[in-house]
C-alpha cells in the first residue's frame, strides 16, 4: 500500500489541534480541535476509499476476499490500542466508566454521549470520534466494493448533501444539542468529501477550476465567522453559524489534503517533511486515544 508521507504530517497537525483543544482551550473544546476532527475525517473518507479502488483494480480482485482482507487489517490496526485504553479504564474505574464501557467496546460512544447529552464519563469523550469512523469502515466498503465505479462520484455526492439535509432538518427534531454534533449525519459529509476526492483521482490528478481558486474565499469566510462574528442573539441565528462553520472548512480540507497526497513543495513541503512531523503523524492514532 502507497504511503504520502505529507499526509502522515496533516495526522500530526490535526492531532495537535485535537490535543490543544483537550487540554488547553477553555472549556476543552475549540475551534481548533473542531478543524482537527474534521480533517482526521477528510483524510479517513480519502484513504479509506483509495485503498478500496486499488484493491477494486487489482487484477487478481474478488469482493469478498477484498472485503475479508480490509476488515481484517483495520481490526489489527485498531483493536489492540483501542480495548488496552478501555482494559486500562475498566481496571481503575476512572470516573466511574465501567456501566458505559459496552457502548464504547461496541464503537457507540457517539450514540451513548448523544442520548446522555453530557460529556460523561469525560476520560472517554474522545472516543466518539472513532466511534463514527468505525461506523463508517462498517458500511462504507461494502459500497465501494459492490456498487458500479461510474455511480460512486453519485453516490459521495449524494451523502454529503443528505449530511447537508441532516443539518437543516435537525432544529425541528427538538433534539438535544450533543445529538446534533454526534449522530452519524453529522460527519457524513466530511468522510464522503475525502471519499470524493479518492474517486475523483482515478480520472484526473486537477482538481476543479472552482475548487481551485474558490477555497480561499470560504478558508476566509470561515475564519471570519468564528472571530469576528457576534454571538447569536437566538436558536435560529446560532443554527445558522453552526451550519457554516460546519460546511465552509470542507472545501479547503479537501484542497489541502488533495495538494499534501500530490506532495508539496518548497518551504511547505519542507516543513511537512520535518521528521518529527512525520513520526508523530505515524503515532497520532495512538496518541489520540491516550
Amino acid at each position: 500500500m502507497r504511503r504520502d508521507t505529507q499526509l502522515d504530517s496533516l495526522r500530526a497537525i490535526a492531532v495537535t489541534m485535537v490535543m490543544y483543544s483537550h487540554f488547553f482551550a477553555a472549556g476543552g473544546s475549540s475551534f481548533w480541535g473542531h478543524i482537527g476532527v474534521r480533517l482526521f475525517f477528510v483524510l479517513s473518507g480519502f484513504l479509506i476509499t483509495r485503498l478500496l479502488l486499488d484493491a477494486r483494480a487489482s487484477a487478481e480482485f474478488e469482493t469478498a476476499p477484498a472485503l475479508k482482507s480490509f476488515y481484517i487489517r483495520r481490526a489489527v490496526r485498531i483493536f489492540p490500542p483501542y480495548f488496552a485504553v478501555l482494559a486500562l479504564v475498566w481496571l481503575v474505574d476512572l470516573e466511574q466508566s465501567r456501566g458505559s464501557l459496552v457502548w464504547h467496546a461496541l464503537y457507540l460512544s457517539n450514540f451513548w454521549f448523544a442520548l446522555r447529552n453530557e460529556w460523561t464519563p469525560w476520560v472517554l469523550a474522545h472516543l466518539w470520534s472513532l466511534s463514527i469512523e468505525e461506523q463508517f469502515y462498517i458500511v462504507w466498503p461494502l459500497i465501494v466494493l459492490l456498487a458500479p465505479l461510474r455511480r460512486l462520484q453519485s453516490i459521495c455526492i449524494g451523502v454529503i448533501l443528505l449530511s447537508l439535509s441532516y443539518r437543516f432538518y435537525w432544529p425541528i427534531t427538538g433534539s438535544p444539542d450533543l445529538a446534533r454534533d454526534l449522530l452519524p449525519p453529522a460527519s457524513m459529509d466530511a468522510l464522503a468529501s475525502g471519499a470524493l476526492l479518492a474517486v475523483y483521482r482515478i480520472r484526473t490528478a486537477v482538481l476543479p477550476q472552482w475548487l481551485r481558486f474558490g477555497w480561499p474565499a470560504l478558508a476566509a469566510a470561515f475564519f471570519v465567522l468564528q472571530w469576528f462574528a457576534p454571538t447569536p442573539a437566538n436558536s435560529v441565528q446560532e443554527w445558522g453559524r453552526w451550519l457554516l462553520l460546519e460546511v465552509l472548512p470542507l472545501a479547503p480540507l479537501v484542497v489541502v489534503v488533495a495538494s499534501c497526497s500530490s506532495g508539496i513543495g518548497g518551504y511547505r513541503g519542507k516543513f511537512l517533511n520535518l521528521p518529527p512531523l512525520l513520526a508523530l503523524g505515524r503515532v497520532s492514532y495512538g496518541v489520540y486515544l491516550y
